[in-house]
């Protein structure tokens, strides 16, 4: 069994539950037996996952949601949902490879979450093997990622924010990414986490700096988590990207791709993401943008190691320290 990530939202389930669940996706014919059939998936914070393998051979991953007592943070509500329509969307609409959706199961009988399965791709994880790769096969998958991205971002929506969430339809982005940090901040401020800033003075920077997201006019598929650890590959070339349940309608250059354009040590080679996206630079605006976008990023990865429940500070003192740099940029310092 390999060593997994560990985290309060991961929702394991007994051998007998995974094996109702095999049941009512694929059928009686297909539940294996005894007990070696199923290995959980590491190198995630979030949801549990499962490789499973079917009793004709076939492996499938099984996604569990967490536990609907267990608190998350606001944006992190619903995000299977928004997978399984993200994985749908972008399979119709796009020549990108992402995983099959087999069975989606939300009545909450078996147990009491939202469940997938989904394609199991047989490749290696990007985040996992960087360093044993060259710095030339390294930046021809970041640019295949990029090209990838690209695609992605010419899926376009009718209002900006959540892909299943309208109720802000005919919103701007300004208001809809100021309500999204909001929502971060609340969600810090209800567990009294320590961001080392008094959370008014975020706010504030925000609102002087919001005029810049007025330029945002259309609403376009953001993936914003496609991460190396989200990449899979196989002999240098990209085979699936992973793990789609934050996209929501925004403004392209929020994807993680180009977050080390603006923080360093976020990205290892950002310039061949960039070309293979079709970018050479930001105006002044957009590095505005950018800097926002990391603002609210690096809140999130302070913020969420409570509501995970992490013992090991790495994440928590690595995103304080880059919060502090950001912080930097405009203008404030500690």
């Amino acid at each position: 069994m390999k060593a997994v990530t560990d985290s309060v939202t991961k929702n394991r389930q007994s051998i007998d539950g995974l094996r109702a669940m095999v049941t009512r996706a694929f059928g009686d014919a297909q539940v294996p037996e005894g007990e070696d059939w199923v290995e959980e998936l590491g190198h995630g914070w979030f949801n549990v996952a499962y490789r499973i393998r079917l009793r004709d051979g076939r492996s499938v991953v099984l996604k569990i949601a967490p536990l609907a007592d267990v608190e998350v943070m606001t944006y992190e509500r619903n995000m299977m949902r928004t997978e399984v329509h993200a994985l749908t969307m972008v399979r119709e609409r796009t020549s990108v490879p992402v995983p099959a959706v087999h069975f989606y199961d939300e009545s909450h009988e078996l147990c009491d979450a939202d469940y997938f399965f989904m394609e199991f791709v047989d490749a290696d994880n990007l985040g996992i093997i960087k360093d044993r790769l060259s710095p030339e096969v390294y930046g021809a998958c970041q640019e295949a990622l990029g090209a990838a991205n690209h695609a992605l971002n010419q899926i376009k929506g009718d209002h900006f924010g959540p892909l299943l969430d309208d109720t802000a339809s005919g919103a701007t982005w300004r208001q809809v990414f100021t309500g999204i940090v909001e929502d971060v901040l609340r969600d810090g401020e209800r567990r009294n986490v320590d961001i080392g800033w008094d959370y008014d003075v975020i706010r504030r920077l925000v609102a002087e700096h919001a005029d810049c997201l007025d330029e945002v006019t259309e609403p376009t598929f953001v993936e914003w988590d496609l991460w190396d650890s989200n990449v899979m590959v196989r002999d240098g070339a990209l085979v699936s990207i992973l793990d789609h349940e934050r996209a929501l309608y925004g403004d392209p250059i929020m994807e993680a791709g180009f977050v080390a354009t603006e923080t360093d040590d976020m990205s290892s080679d950002v310039e061949s993401f960039m070309r293979g996206y079709g970018r050479e630079s930001f105006t002044p605006a957009e590095r505005t943008r950018r800097r926002l976008y990391n603002l609210h990023l690096l809140l999130i990865m302070v913020i969420e190691t409570v509501y995970r429940g992490h013992t090991d500070s790495s994440q928590y003192d690595f995103a304080r320290t880059k919060l502090a740099q950001i912080m930097e940029t405009f203008g404030h310092r500690r």
